[in-house]
């Protein structure tokens, strides 16, 4: 079957930026701008198309990406629209690996805010070329050229203006584009579908050329073809100009910058132009880089559909109709229903059993994909989110995804015996579809834990357990493992004398009990000579033993950094086996406990904070607040760097709390240490 489009008329493109600061506002008018949806949604309502999970439309936030695909002029354009919260940048990190440009939206009154920064460092990291908007200009407090400062100093981004914003009587009335010298209005009467290009007004003339001219430099500076030109004086083409720009966008020298407001209707048309003029299609990557699974050597796949097929599975979702779905960007190739691929992580074959065109939560069947589209794929049970799908005779992998791990954590219990297996089968569906959940049991408490990237990133997935699995499960802090030691030796005696049916049970056991020191751990010794005790009734002591340290006599948590000398034992060969001994063992031990000076230690977790350097000492006040040390200090270039430990009881809320505090710009890692 033909390609409906040639694969230089695609743009594979995410929308990107902090929370609220216009993305999904922004999506809806280009779906309805480009015929996709009728009628605009509002975030604010909770209408938006692409907010189409109950919690997004309550919260009025984006909470997973959403994928869609549109077409302008003969074009088309396929969209993830990301989230902004920085629990769910793992959305964003999975998305922007396999996508071919990206449009980072910036608020017109803030600028570059913390969430900007990560997603544009982000997309820095897969070299994805972006344009800038500037939303929000109609907002009381606009900025334009101080919002384009903040993307040279925040993300040391290398801005090109390519329109000015026009305000009359403080209201913004439209944008003047620099390349073609026109004054663009957008009507108010449909909704900002009319586009009228008038002249740049008299007030603005001076602005306008001297910021063409500054275009036209910059431009010239990094395309060798127009320096020529530019040097001797001559005026380039509007052609020129905007091969020139989408050739230094796609090397990622310059970012071009628009303007507009998107809840108001106007500038949205020319940003869908700039779509289309200035960054990638899938042509213009040509070779992708992977590697032969079984040599592990260098391996190339042509974006081209004669090439065998490859593609890469991004995210997997739980579909109600077609149960898992595979987000997936096929990089070479072509694949058609009833094809059988090859998973390069599972080792796996596996058939495509439809293949879906998405559009937020409706999906479209297909009868083939090509190479350069992003479709859903359904079949494959196995497959996971960073998973290579290829053909068995050419397999090629192109690398997982390195998502953050969790950083808090809560316990969760299903009501009744009935609900468990039903929340453990939830639990994993929705772990399959988000890397960055995780669930354990603890071995001490018992618990069931879920971990995640935050408190909303939690609260989340508890409201998807009540509303789509229809499981209410008892929510509340995980407990502590505390841990218990002895801090001096002391001996105990245990002793087995019982009938059990037909059988007597004989054994006696002396014990001494002794501190290891921190991180000694367990340690056995037989001190018994001459005895002739076989070597399984030893063994059977030592078992006893373990036993008895899993829980402590002070508050019933396991003992650890404790040794035990066996000193003395009694036995019968007629009545004495592995069971008398082992319960005589745990007997002594106990008794030995009972009279031993015992302490109780709590998880010292090791922290790492990254934080910038104006916010330092309020961090550090906060760790010393928790009972925190701070173990060592750095500073680089603005961020300063701590290493320190805290009480893991201190912890809980710790992620959010930081936040807060940094206003969103502080990381953090946090790991296991040790009991103090």
């Amino acid at each position: 079957m033909e390609r409906d489009f040639p694969v230089e008329k695609i743009r594979n493109i995410g929308i990107m930026a902090h929370i609220d600061a216009g993305k999904t506002t922004t999506t809806e008018r280009i779906l309805y701008y480009s015929g996709k949806i009728y009628r605009i949604g509002e975030v604010d309502d909770g209408t938006a198309t692409m907010d189409w999970m109950v919690q997004e439309q309550e919260r009025g936030i984006t909470i997973t990406s959403a994928a869609t695909t549109c077409h302008w002029k003969d074009c088309r354009i396929n969209i993830i629209d990301t989230p902004g919260h920085v629990d769910f940048t793992a959305e964003v990190e999975r998305s922007l690996r396999v996508l071919d440009g990206a449009i980072g939206i910036f608020c017109g009154v803030a600028g570059v805010q913390p969430q900007s920064e990560t997603v544009w460092r982000q997309a820095d990291k897969y070299r994805v070329p972006r344009i800038a908007f500037i939303n929000k200009m109609d907002r009381t407090g606009a900025d334009f050229l101080k919002a384009v400062d903040t993307m040279r100093t925040r993300l040391a981004a290398r801005p090109l203006i390519v329109q000015l914003p026009c305000f009359e009587d403080e209201q913004f009335t439209g944008v003047v584009d620099l390349l073609t010298g026109k004054f663009l209005t957008f009507s108010e009467g449909d909704e900002g579908s009319s586009v009228t290009e008038e002249a740049v007004p008299e007030h603005m003339k001076g602005e306008v050329r001297k910021y063409r001219e500054q275009l036209i430099e910059k431009v010239a500076e990094e395309v060798e073809t127009l320096m020529e030109s530019y040097l001797s004086g001559k005026e380039p083409s509007l052609d020129q100009l905007k091969s020139g720009i989408r050739e230094a966008t796609i090397a990622m020298k310059l970012v071009p910058v628009l303007a507009g407001a998107s809840l108001r209707n106007k500038g949205v048309q020319p940003l869908i132009d700039a779509v289309i003029d200035f960054l990638p299609s899938p042509a213009d990557i040509a070779v992708v880089e992977g590697i032969d699974p079984k040599t592990e050597t260098k391996e190339l796949r042509k974006l081209d559909d004669s090439e065998e097929f490859s593609a890469y599975v991004f995210k997997v979702v739980t579909d109600p109709f077609f149960g898992k779905l595979l987000f997936s960007r096929i990089y070479s190739g072509s694949v058609k229903v009833g094809a059988m691929v090859y998973d390069t992580q599972t080792r796996k074959k596996e058939r495509i059993t439809k293949i879906m065109q998405i559009h937020a939560n409706t999906r479209m069947e297909l009868p083939e994909a090509h190479s350069g589209e992003i479709v859903g794929l359904v079949g494959p049970k196995l497959a996971k989110t960073g998973h290579t799908l290829c053909t068995e005779a050419h397999k090629i992998a192109y690398g997982s995804i390195n998502f953050p791990e969790p950083v808090i954590s809560i316990a969760i219990e299903a009501r009744n015996q009935a609900e468990q297996q039903k929340l453990e089968e939830a639990l994993q569906k929705i772990s399959d579809e988000d890397p960055t959940f995780k669930k354990c049991v603890d071995p001490e408490s018992g618990q069931t834990l879920i971990s995640g990237m935050g408190e909303l990133h939690l609260e989340i997935i508890v409201d998807r357990l009540l509303r789509e699995h229809k499981i209410k499960g008892n929510v509340g802090k995980p407990q502590v493992s505390y841990k218990e030691a002895v801090m001096e030796q002391m001996s105990g005696q245990g002793r087995v004398e019982k009938e059990m049916g037909s059988k007597r049970l004989f054994a006696g056991v002396t014990v001494e009990i002794f501190p290891t020191g921190r991180g000694g751990g367990f340690e056995f010794h037989s001190r018994i000579r001459n005895s002739n005790l076989p070597d399984d009734f030893i063994n059977a002591i030592e078992e006893g033993c373990r036993d008895a340290l899993m829980v402590g006599n002070l508050a019933g948590f396991t003992v650890i950094d404790t040794g035990v000398n066996l000193t003395g034992v009694e036995y019968s060969e007629t009545d004495s086996n592995e069971i008398s001994f082992k319960m005589a063992a745990s007997q002594a031990v106990n008794t030995a406990l009972q009279s031993a000076r015992v302490s109780l230690f709590e998880p010292v977790m090791l922290l790492e904070i990254v934080t910038p350097e104006n916010y330092l000492g309020e961090v550090i006040n906060d760790l010393n607040s928790r009972r925190g040390r701070v173990e060592k200090l750095e500073k680089k270039d603005c961020f300063g760097i701590i290493s320190a430990s805290a009480p893991l009881s201190e912890l809980f809320g710790y992620a959010t709390g930081l936040r807060s505090r940094t206003q969103g710009r502080a990381t953090h890692t946090m790991q296991f240490g040790y009991y103090n």
